[in-house]
């Protein structure tokens, strides 16, 4: 059964982790809603390791999360995460947050490569906005990252995590822990890596940083060790945008670069001084209606559709001509028979035709709304069965449409049964069996079962003509799995020739080429090691 916490507030699953303790996607049971609920470790409390040093440091985790309760309540800002609840649950600590839908950046970024310089310039507006208000209030975020970002279906980009802000006013206690700064290397402005004080420009260094990294592909300053990396961050300039990327605007390279000025003195003053000068880059409203949203969250849109309603489906059932996306019903050839009843589903499905119903599904997944298309397809799919048989056109498009849904929400271990369902009942010529064993390779990986992963992978790249463009992925996810289950000369050995392939086909710059030597200079230093990072 799933803990319940604070008597109200069930369970369901990991979505993140820290130095704080834990995220964990929940369901308020009284008000019947999704929420994000944040413990503190346990093992990290007063008392938890023994006592003296480490009563202290509970300490001061317990006043840093507490802190967190009161600044996250206090902001009120639509580019913030909504504060709902905190409490105690036995000897952890919750915080209780609005569940924001849609990609974290990092992903979007990981997925989708070097972002268009129009979204990755309304990111940073977004961001501006967002830090204004939390800035205004004296507050320095300190922790701003990728993965501290949710781009929302609508395009909306939401800062989170304020757990180790600092309130800035002079009777403020720091609580940097000596030895632990706050923060991620990756992003972390230079006088955070040598200790010093960090104030609100401290959180522009990091949106620059961010801001290389949507445009470039990778941070500005890689390294394979995060000592490296802070060491970077203090003495190396980093690289100009158009060197990596030429069709960069030069203004905004040139804002980037102040960005990362080492000395907080060079940098803008303040947000609201960065979002003046990406004004002139952000997109320009269509002056047109948006009918629909698109399949990857687009941070363009919030300013293309400034205000606009989201897009909704009718109340009554499209006719059948609506579903566009969905292949008809097969047509009845024979003699008419009596109408056979549909198993057993949800109310709403029954009332409608099936045709209707693939309709209203059409509707909603043009409309990125993800839990409606799970409940809608759920329900219709052993109608759609019942009806047609499993390899029906109609039932094939249905159960993908569910399959790419629980992937975007991560769902993997519901994903996986579709998605193998899907390459089993297709035909053996249909290109889109790889496509489909490809995924469920990937929903194996993240469900911690790397060899058979790798073995499923391995299978569909020996299917694959050989310039195929999804062989180099593939090749990457095998090089990365064989060093993962302990070949790792083997699986360095696989990444340096996809390396050497893609530096001779796209130059020493291109993004994939510095995440391959990324990946390479982490293995480089563990070729010795077996250990098994899947173990446990």
């Amino acid at each position: 059964m799933s803990r319940v916490v604070g008597g109200r507030y069930r369970l369901a699953e990991k979505i993140g982790h820290g130095g704080m303790g834990q995220v964990w996607a929940a369901h308020d049971e009284r008000l019947e809603r999704r929420v994000a609920v944040k413990l503190l470790r346990a093992d990290l409390l007063p008392g938890a390791a023994g006592t003296g040093p480490a009563d202290s440091r509970g300490d001061l985790l317990r006043q840093r999360f507490l802190r967190e309760c009161r600044i996250g309540a206090g902001l009120d800002h639509p580019g913030l995460v909504t504060v709902y609840d905190a409490g105690t649950d036995g000897e952890e600590l919750y915080l209780v947050m609005q569940r924001v839908p849609g990609l974290s950046l990092a992903d979007l970024v990981a997925e989708e490569g070097p972002l268009p310089v129009e979204q990755a310039v309304a990111v940073a507006g977004q961001l501006c906005a967002a830090l204004g208000a939390v800035h205004g209030a004296r507050v320095v975020h300190r922790d701003l990252k990728p993965s501290n970002v949710m781009v929302r279906p609508d395009g909306r980009a939401i800062l989170l995590d304020l757990g180790i802000a600092a309130a800035l006013d002079p009777g403020a206690t720091r609580l940097t822990l000596t030895g632990s700064p706050l923060g991620s290397p990756a992003y972390m402005a230079p006088e955070q890596a040598m200790a010093a004080r960090a104030d609100h420009r401290s959180d522009l260094y990091a949106l620059g940083c961010m801001l290389h990294e949507m445009l470039a592909g990778g941070p500005p300053f890689p390294a394979p060790t995060a000592l490296g990396v802070l060491r970077r961050q203090v003495d190396d300039p980093p690289v100009p945008l158009r060197r990596l990327r030429a069709e960069v605007p030069a203004a905004l390279e040139a804002l980037v670069l102040r960005l990362l000025a080492k000395r907080p003195a060079e940098r803008p003053a303040e947000a609201a001084e960065v979002h003046a000068m990406l004004l002139p880059m952000l997109p320009a409203p269509t002056g047109r209606v948006r009918t629909r949203l698109p399949a990857v969250p687009d941070p363009g849109d919030p300013y293309r559709y400034p205000h606009h309603p989201q897009p909704g489906h009718p109340a009554e059932p499209p006719p059948p001509a609506a579903a566009e996306t969905l292949p008809p019903p097969h047509p009845v050839t024979g003699p008419v028979a009596a109408p056979v009843p549909a198993p057993a589903v949800d109310p709403a499905v029954g009332q409608e035709t099936l045709a209707g119903a693939c309709a209203r599904l059409s509707d909603l997944v043009g409309a990125g709304r993800h839990t409606e298309v799970l409940d809608l397809s759920a329900a219709l799919l052993p109608r759609a069965v019942a009806e047609q048989g499993e390899g029906a056109p109609l039932v094939r498009t249905v159960r993908a449409i569910r399959a790419r849904t629980l992937l975007t929400e991560r769902r993997w271990a519901d994903a996986l049964p579709e998605l193998r369902r899907l390459a089993a009942t297709a035909a053996p010529d249909d290109p889109a069996v790889l496509d489909h064993r490809r995924r469920a390779a990937r929903c194996l990986e993240h469900l911690g079962q790397p060899a058979e992963a790798l073995a499923e992978y391995r299978a569909v790249l020996a299917a694959l003509p050989p310039e195929a463009p999804a062989g180099p992925e593939l090749r990457e996810r095998i090089g990365l799995l064989l060093a993962a289950t302990g070949h790792t000369a083997t699986g360095w050995q696989t990444l340096l020739e996809l390396l050497l392939e893609t530096e001779r086909r796209h130059g020493p710059h291109h993004p994939d080429v510095r995440r391959l030597r990324a990946h390479l200079e982490q293995l480089g230093a563990h070729r010795t090691s077996t250990a098994n990072p899947y173990a446990g």
